[in-house]
């Protein structure tokens, strides 16, 4: 009895089809598109390519293999079991692929080449971008793409290289290091509380309140304002922490702000201490295959070196009259 056909380890699919016409790896990826996506179109901007190529491949692969991948209903294209398993083949050399070329990144000799980091706008404006700089001119044959998510991007398949996220649960499939822990304070105008936090937080209560919206409403500050504050007295919700900071600066009310960027506005002060309770971790993370590659390893100890150094902004610790040396981060950090 013959063995059946097997495809090599690490090679892309590429067989016979039922009229014995060779199926190629794109061919995989594309019927891998068309179900994860469901619409011609939305496979086809995934793809890069245009919709009547997309059209007419699929109609060539269907061809090729002699039976019909997809069924065609209003809600969009729903894969046969063929294609089904077409598709679960791609995704599964889709996955040794990726995994082959994060082995080939951590072997790199020397730093060189692009480096992927992911991190969030809050992060990016207020905290790294000058670190960013110090590290390029320290390694000029390395160059950053920043990609800003508050989505965790999949490290496993080279998304990013690197991830500046702020949680306290980072994913078990990283590795990394902890940089600090962000802490949050409430803060008002200067100008409206000329002494600063002298009133007990109940107090504030019918003030006039900012808060970030409903997507953010698993974080800790925004959960408090809900418990404490009635839904009348919240006047402002914005969906980023940029937003939320901008709102306090213009008056429109107070509210809970990373100390890392209250405290560098003159124009604020806080009104009380920051809550242990609000902090959350900041995370250098990377992936376990590329922890040993050297502009991973170089990048990751030179962000931990300078977020090391700009702790005690980030952890609140300067209190109103230091406010010159936390503007002057992290230039001259502390």
């Amino acid at each position: 009895m013959n063995a059946p056909d097997k495809t090599p380890a690490g090679k892309p699919p590429s067989s016979k089809s039922a009229t014995g016409k060779p199926l190629s790896w794109d061919d995989f990826r594309l019927i891998k598109a068309i179900a994860e996506r469901r619409t011609l179109p939305a496979a086809a901007a995934g793809l890069g390519l245009n919709h009547s190529t997309v059209f007419r491949r699929l109609s060539q692969i269907e061809e090729a293999v002699g039976t019909r991948l997809f069924e065609r209903h209003r809600s969009g294209y729903v894969a046969t079991p063929a294609g089904e398993e077409m598709a679960r083949l791609a995704e599964r050399f889709d996955s040794d692929i990726s995994a082959f070329a994060l082995k080939l990144a951590g072997q790199e000799i020397k730093p060189a080449g692009e480096l992927r980091v992911t991190t969030n706008d809050t992060l990016l404006v207020d905290l790294l971008t000058p670190v960013f700089g110090g590290f390029l001119a320290q390694c000029p044959d390395i160059r950053l793409e920043v990609l800003l998510s508050n989505q965790a991007l999949n490290l496993s398949k080279r998304d990013a290289d690197v991830a500046i996220r702020a949680t306290d649960h980072p994913p078990e499939t990283l590795v990394g290091r902890k940089a600090a822990r962000i802490a949050w304070a409430l803060y008002g105008l200067a100008a409206d509380f000329p002494e600063g936090g002298s009133e007990p937080i109940e107090a504030l209560w019918q003030r006039s309140w900012v808060s970030l919206g409903e997507s953010f409403a698993a974080l800790k500050a925004v959960r408090y304002l809900a418990q404490h504050v009635a839904p009348e007295r919240i006047v402002y919700r914005v969906n980023t922490v940029l937003g939320l900071a901008e709102a306090v600066e213009a008056g429109i009310g107070i509210g809970f702000l990373p100390c890392f960027i209250a405290d560098r506005k003159p124009s604020l002060t806080r009104l009380a201490p920051p809550d242990p309770g609000f902090s959350a971790d900041l995370w250098l993370l990377t992936h376990p295959d590329l922890r040993h590659s050297p502009r991973v390893r170089l990048f990751l100890d030179y962000m931990a070196g300078e977020l090391g150094r700009m702790k005690p902004l980030i952890e609140g610790q300067f209190p109103l009259s230091s406010r010159s040396d936390a503007a002057a981060l992290p230039t001259d950090a502390a």
